[in-house]
């Protein structure tokens, strides 16, 4: 089951053409990542780096950007679980704006590390319960 998350794109995200620049896409959708931990595993992101010692960086990306994301615009993001690896998950955002618009799509591989040695390590018992039940088919 995916979860779904909005926030308004705000000035200060905004390029010289007046519309998100794309690096800035990027930190919101990594905003939505780490609000997803609390609803998908019932932990927040900062507590399963800072008392956890584990953590999830992007070790691939691939994105399409369909539609300008505009000022003003409220982003609403689905987001779901691909592939549950051993040690990765694949997660696939769907961003809409309040219109129904699709802006941009992604599927982002993350590793799980150790935060204190960055070492790939199995995803935790604990993470793959609740992990598992965000898989989900692709939904365009």
């Amino acid at each position: 089951m995916a979860v779904t998350f909005t926030r308004p794109v705000e000035y200060s995200m905004l390029d010289g053409a007046n519309i998100a620049y794309y690096p800035r896409i990027y930190d919101l959708a990594h905003k939505f990542f780490e609000q997803s931990w609390l609803e998908m595993c019932g932990i927040s992101y900062p507590d399963l780096i800072n008392i956890n010692k584990i953590g999830f960086p992007v070790v691939n990306i691939e994105s399409d950007f369909s539609a300008p994301m505009r000022f003003g615009d409220e982003v609403i993001a689905t987001i779901w679980i691909d592939n549950i690896g051993t040690k990765s998950l694949t997660w696939n955002y769907l961003f809409h704006n309040q219109n129904g618009e699709l802006l941009w799509t992604s599927k982002q591989v993350t590793v799980c590390v150790d935060m204190d040695s960055l070492n790939p390590q199995i995803i935790p018992d604990y993470l793959r319960v609740g992990l598992q039940k965000h898989l989900s088919e692709e939904i365009l």
